[in-house]
């Protein structure tokens, strides 16, 4: 038997086909196959998970790394670390808030260089669509770009200014015959007033960015969808409002796809307390009932996907010493936990793991074009593993993240599902008890 051999054997793996005691076989970094296991063969090097069980590696499709330019911000050493540890094995980064924004191939390869050797886990690298850039998108998909996001309104940082319609409509036809998929950050409004009220009030900055910004937009987007016949896909989606427009486009066959993210499944605009700034995002997190919509949206599967828009930014940005919602800069730091989170409220709706792993794997591998390679236990796949105890409980403690700054609305929050282990092509990278092990392998993964 090669030394190169290694079989994970648990009682749990989560396959396509279900989840069942079983013995995978990895030989030189890859799943040869899946067997019963008793069919271990004589000589493998074991690795016996017991009741713990093994997961594919989860695919999150949408983070914000913010380097080269922010890498005060975070970057790509700390955050695929903090990936590492919360069982994600692949991340696709958005092409913004570095300096330069990734809206040229001359950014996308400066990009590239500056994550080379600092990656715990493998990336990718997704485009953007801004004014002015059409001619640069069919050479950023030659080089490697899966897909490209745009923003309908103002992005927050003024080198990645709003795509108009028109921009997308020349835009659009590019990429629907690369067959990519342009991602919306979908909110849409003819003026955005100034912040009214209380700026510590968190009902002040809720009002600030209705609803109905992001049904209007979605309203568009699937317009623009019918006309040019390419895949859509909406970024964290906040108002179950939207939900109605989006069944029936799928309804209708159009390629139109939604993510949500981890805060809009856990809080709700009714605990989060006056001046925690570290709360804000944009869309924002809403109330009680319009995450239980969101909830039924993932579990019914009109919501695509589960991914953790981490977003973060250096503490003084979010002002929580004024406590200033006008102000503070909006984003949610949980890469590390994203997983956890889903986790403990999929259990709480009535959802097993092979939910977790088709809404955080399976389709974000997806979504990214890398299906060939990630997101499933399946012969000819990578062998990127998560060793997960499902029914672990853990309370989030501020000095166990690894992102580059531990300010996050998780802290103190009690989560179910522990990641204990993280592999990647076989190769272990992370332990529970240990933290990350070995040398940082991650690796480019260009659209092929």
């Amino acid at each position: 038997m090669s030394a190169s051999v290694t079989v994970f054997r648990s009682e749990r793996v989560v396959t396509p086909e279900g989840t069942r005691a079983a013995a995978v076989v990895v030989r030189d970094g890859r799943i040869e196959g899946i067997h019963a296991t008793v069919d271990v063969p004589q000589g493998a090097n074991v690795v016996d998970l017991g009741r713990d069980a093994l997961l594919p590696g989860i695919v999150d499709s949408h983070a914000h790394i913010n380097e080269p330019g922010r890498t005060d911000w975070e970057g790509f050493a700390t955050a695929t670390a903090a990936a590492a540890a919360g069982g994600i094995t692949t991340v696709v980064d958005m092409p913004l808030n570095s300096i330069p924004a990734t809206t040229s191939l001359a950014a996308l390869r400066t990009k590239a260089e500056a994550a080379s050797g600092q990656c715990a886990i493998d990336y990718g690298l997704w485009g953007g669509v801004i004014p002015g850039n059409a001619g640069e998108l069919q050479a950023m998909v030659d080089a490697g770009a899966p897909g490209f996001k745009c923003f309908l309104v103002h992005s927050g940082v003024d080198e990645f200014p709003a795509a108009t319609r028109e921009v997308l409509d020349k835009a659009m036809p590019i990429l629907a015959k690369a067959g990519v998929p342009l991602l919306v950050h979908a909110e849409l409004t003819d003026h955005e007033p100034p912040f009214a009220g209380d700026v510590r009030a968190y009902a002040s900055y809720l009002a600030s960015r209705p609803a109905a910004w992001e049904v209007d937009a979605i309203r568009m987007m699937i317009d623009l969808c019918r006309k040019h016949r390419g895949p859509v896909h909406i970024v964290h989606l906040s108002a179950a409002d939207a939900l109605d427009d989006i069944a029936k486009a799928k309804a209708e066959g159009l390629p139109f796809t939604v993510e949500t993210c981890p805060h809009y499944l856990t809080f709700t605009a009714e605990e989060i307390e006056a001046g925690a700034t570290h709360f804000k995002c944009a869309p924002p997190i809403r109330e009680a009932a319009n995450r239980e919509r969101l909830w039924a949206a993932v579990k019914s599967g009109l919501i695509d996907l589960v991914v953790s828009d981490h977003s973060p930014c250096t503490p003084a940005l979010k002002k929580l010493e004024a406590g200033d919602f006008s102000g503070a800069w909006g984003g949610i730091a949980g890469l590390q936990l994203s997983v956890s989170a889903v986790w403990t409220g999929m259990r709480a709706h009535g959802l097993g793991l092979d939910a977790l792993v088709d809404r955080m794997a399976h389709r974000t591998a997806k979504l990214a074009g890398l299906s060939g390679r990630k997101g499933a236990i399946r012969p000819g796949l990578d062998a990127d593993f998560v060793v997960f105890a499902p029914e672990a409980r853990f309370k989030v403690a501020p000095e166990d993240i690894r992102h580059r700054h531990r300010l996050t609305p998780y802290a103190g929050r009690e989560l179910e599902g522990r990641v204990l282990r993280t592999y990647l092509r076989g190769q272990r990278i992370f332990d529970a008890t240990e933290g990350l092990t070995g040398p940082r392998i991650g690796q480019w993964l260009p659209r092929g």
